[in-house]
């Protein structure tokens, strides 16, 4: 246990060098300009043709007292890429130092922010740039031996978080104690809490294969399992009358000790001690992996800090049905023939387990209050995995280091393939699956690269797997017929609306990103991805003729489609910017985007289906 005398205050602020302040602000400023410039909530004029594709910008602050300049070029999807060094921002005549808070100051009635959330949004750009620096100080492989190092080390070595959100590592709540501990680039194993909830209040539920008692013991191992239910025996209360409930520490320490008081002082809560093994925070920084045993469950928790526009609670009454949708998008999948093909799964999250704080239900169940206990197991990938296989999170396809050397360049050359025929393996995996689902079924992911998980042989994908399924899956229309206990997932939505979860999902949010690695740190180009990615979705629907009328009903070879903002969504409302019970209305739409494989259409009578 961590104990104040022992912390040196000067060890949280080791890593914030003026050199490393510098970079880290100028990086940040940079993407401030690209995502906000992309969302066309800034408007650069031209104030010089430079070499090549190279020009020079400008933009004026609010109150017009200084003006920023940088290099630039345009890429896919209105995508802005700023020489980072070339950033500069001058006022009274004189260059001024590139800060991020400041940049946002500059141009916050631009912005939008509402004054009451001002301040928090600056936090969370304050709170970003302290982990970036703590990144970027402790990196601890190129990417030339990343490509070697194990699923662990790949996601923990990830630097970059959301690639179109500004303020996206915010950890809001987090102390300087907690943060070397907690979150995940720090790569500390701890141990997670136990309590124990009464079953008035309690509840537990998992897939039809699985029980309460031996799953509990397969978590805690049948020692554990017996010394906590000795001690509640000890204390005098029946431990058949409660639920074992997992608890983040920071979640203990910091929220449930107070806000559960009354429940504890009457044993509805019981604490019941620390897990014998010992965990390792993910990127999704609430999800954690057991490091002590692999094979076993993810177990993810809720957690009450502000991250990227979430308070990363969870809803003990939204945790209740999460087993049941896994076994019935699991038996979906199994039926499928396309889905079964071993190259595209998912992580079932096959139990859950929540508390109910009676004493702030009746204010409603979106509250924070009462996502404070809950939890879900999920599935581990590396039961999964054959001999000579190896997993990465797919969020590394867009890692730089230090150095600025790519991830994913050095993945392909290991390989040995050829970008095309790569390329063909990882859309195999990834994207031709999610096509199968939309076109089919009409059924959507969050596909973006912390929530995807790729199983690599030699260093090429040979499988995709899907995790955050039951949060997450939306299905888009009625024409699949859903379990009454399974509607929550049916989200009515306009058939207009309904491409934007390929367009702004994959090609928009990770494609676009994948597409600048191509052309920026690779031999190959932009325009050859966009014309790759083209032939996967033909390749698809030439093999699924059945699927005609929705090919044509939901062209994905459209001249243009909505621009969906996703920080203006953020700028809305950075303390709760979604309502996963609405998730149309969870969508910021701004003018268009040129479709990146339009030019790749056939003619009418070039279609082979």
């Amino acid at each position: 246990m961590k104990t104040i005398e022992n912390i040196s205050p000067l060890t949280p602020v080791a890593h914030l060098t003026d050199e490393v302040w510098s970079h880290v602000n100028r990086m940040l400023v940079r993407k401030c300009i690209s995502e906000f410039t992309h969302e066309l909530i800034l408007q650069p004029e031209l104030a010089a043709n430079l070499s090549g594709e190279w020009e020079l910008y400008s933009i004026t602050s609010d109150d017009g007292k200084a003006t920023y300049f940088f290099d630039a070029k345009k890429g896919f999807l209105d995508h802005w890429h700023i020489a980072p060094q070339s950033i500069r921002k001058e006022a009274d005549g004189k260059d001024v130092r590139i800060e991020a808070i400041s940049f946002i100051l500059d141009f916050k009635d631009t912005l939008k922010i509402p004054e009451e959330l001002l301040p928090t949004y600056l936090e969370e750009i304050s709170s970003t740039l302290y982990g970036n620096a703590y990144k970027y100080v402790h990196e601890k492989f190129s990417s030339a031996e990343l490509i070697h190092a194990d699923f662990q080390e790949v996601e923990h070595a990830m630097t970059e978080g959301h690639p179109c959100f500004v303020a996206n590592s915010g950890r809001i709540g987090f102390d300087a104690t907690d943060y070397p501990v907690y979150a995940p680039e720090a790569d500390q194993p701890f141990a997670i809490l136990w309590v124990a909830g009464h079953k008035d209040r309690s509840h537990f539920a998992c897939v039809s294969s699985l029980e309460y008692t031996s799953f509990i013991k397969g978590e805690l191992g049948d020692e554990l399992f017996e010394i906590f239910r000795s001690r509640m025996i000890e204390d005098g209360l029946s431990p058949d009358d409660y639920i074992f409930i997992p608890v983040h520490p920071w979640q203990w320490f910091n929220k449930l000790v107070y806000i559960f008081a009354p429940d504890i002082a009457d044993k509805k809560m019981y604490c019941l001690g620390y897990s014998q093994d010992v965990y390792l925070a993910q990127q999704s920084i609430r999800t954690l992996f057991n490091i002590s045993n692999p094979g076993k469950h993810y177990t993810k928790m809720a957690l009450s800090i502000l991250n990227m526009g979430f308070m990363r609670g969870m809803s003990a009454y939204y945790m209740a049905g999460t087993p049941e949708i896994t076994e019935w998008i699991t038996e979906l999948f199994r039926k499928d023939d396309f889905l079964s093909n071993g190259k595209f799964t998912m992580l079932g999250e096959i139990a859950s387990v929540g508390y109910r704080n009676l004493n702030y239900e009746s204010m409603g169940r979106a509250i924070p209050h009462n996502k404070m206990v809950a939890g879900l197991w999920r599935e581990s990938p590396v039961n999964l995995l054959q001999p000579g296989q190896q997993l990465i999170t797919m969020a590394s396809l867009l890692h730089i280091d230090n150095s600025g050397n790519a991830f994913l360049p050095e993945l392909i050359k290991a390989s040995g393939l050829s970008t095309e025929e790569w390329l063909q393996r990882y859309f195999d995996c990834y994207l031709i699956p999610l096509l199968h689902c939309f076109f089919k079924y009409e059924m959507a992911f969050m596909p973006h690269g912390e929530n995807m998980i790729l199983i690599l042989e030699n260093h090429v994908p040979v499988c995709g797997i899907m995790k955050d399924i039951t949060e997450e899956v939306v299905m888009l229309s009625e024409r699949t017929v859903l379990p009454e206990n399974v509607q929550r997932l049916y989200g009515p939505t306009p058939d207009e609306i309904k491409p934007l979860t390929i367009f702004t999902d994959v090609f928009d949010c990770f494609f676009r990103f994948v597409s600048v690695i191509f052309d920026e740190y690779s031999d190959d180009s932009a325009a050859d991805f966009w014309q790759q990615v083209a032939e996967a979705i033909y390749r698809y629907q030439d093999s699924h003729p059945e699927f005609q009328d929705q090919y044509e009903k939901y062209d994905l070879f459209v001249p243009e489609f909505t621009r969906s903002c996703l920080n203006r969504l953020q700028l809305r409302n950075n303390r709760q910017m979604v309502d996963l019970a609405n998730p149309n209305n969870n969508l910021q739409f701004f003018g268009t985007l040129q479709n990146p494989v339009a030019p790749f259409k056939r003619k009418s009578d070039e279609y082979s289906g």
